[in-house]
């Protein structure tokens, strides 16, 4: 079976999957591969004899785990988009995984900062440092444009376009997308632009953002930075980068934006993963009701 899920490994970085998609596939089948060698003489996995009792049974073991739903479920795509690539591929006749009831995962409301804290957050970088105002443009960028942590860090110099206050970004999949920047953001990065001369080592990458030794940011880095001045803003726990990101879809559509505009925006492929990225408050609904029903009073 090793063989089987390499290939699907394979296919899935054709098709353009991050590579933190497929490594997640891969584990996840790796474990479902170690999970049923008991029912294979030797432990040799034939693909072409596993069954539905088989992953049932995986399932069984799955719900004795922490998290059991969520994990149920991102194994269960894994094995779902498995079965259906060897099926398509001729590796098997029927695809087991057809007559298995996919368990639901609600994904909880993501955390969302209020526009004075994002004032606040963004007030907060020395930027009488270098390293405040890299970090303000940082900030500015990621509220700005609701970029994902990894597509700020992939931003090169020759995507930005600060005249025309435009931005190319690439997002899952290599797709890439234009979005706008707003004037507190141009300016937080035209400012930077004048001290990233001080960050620059020999053979430096021509991203616009680097480290102090003058390389790209990973996620982690970035991670590391963010929740740093997020402590500063939120005492509740549970913010991550992509607060920035729920926060910028969030305050467009309380203020009237489109739905279907920020989902190009974010670069969602489906209305429905935008719809979990926007929450209003009810305070925002209510009002919304008061001025727009109008049998709202009486």
């Amino acid at each position: 079976m090793e063989k089987y899920i390499a290939d699907f490994c394979n296919y899935l970085a054709l098709e353009g999957k991050s590579p933190r998609t497929i490594t997640a596939y891969k584990l996840d089948l790796e474990q479902f591969h170690s999970f049923i060698q008991r029912y294979f003489e030797n432990g040799e996995v034939d693909i072409k004899g596993i069954t539905v009792l088989n992953i049932r049974d995986f399932f069984r073991f799955l719900n004795e785990k922490p998290d059991c739903n969520r994990s149920l479920a991102r194994k269960s795509a894994a094995l779902n988009s498995f079965f259906r690539y060897c099926k398509r591929s001729g590796f098997i006749q029927n695809n087991p995984m057809e007559k298995i009831k996919r368990p639901k995962y609600e994904v909880p409301l993501p955390k969302c900062f209020t526009e004075e804290e994002v004032r606040t957050l963004l007030s907060i970088p020395d930027t009488d440092s270098p390293f405040g105002i890299r970090n303000k443009a940082i900030l500015e960028t990621l509220y700005s444009s609701g970029l994902r942590i990894s597509e700020l860090a992939g931003i090169r110099l020759q995507d930005i376009d600060l005249k025309r206050g435009l931005i190319r970004v690439t997002g899952k999949g290599n797709k890439q997308r234009i979005v706008p920047l707003g004037s507190y953001a141009i300016e937080a990065i035209n400012n930077y632009l004048k001290v990233r001369p001080q960050f620059m080592r020999e053979n430096n990458p021509d991203l616009l953002f680097l480290t102090k030794s003058g390389k790209a940011f990973d996620t982690k880095q970035l991670d590391i930075i963010l929740k740093r001045y997020f402590e500063l803003v939120a005492k509740a726990k549970g913010y991550s980068p992509h607060s920035l990101r729920h926060s910028f879809a969030t305050h467009l559509l309380s203020r009237g934006a489109d739905l279907r505009a920020i989902q190009e925006l974010l670069g969602h492929s489906l209305l429905s993963t935008t719809e979990t990225y926007t929450h209003i408050s009810l305070e925002d609904i209510k009002e919304a009701y008061k001025k727009g029903h109008p049998r709202s009073k009486e």
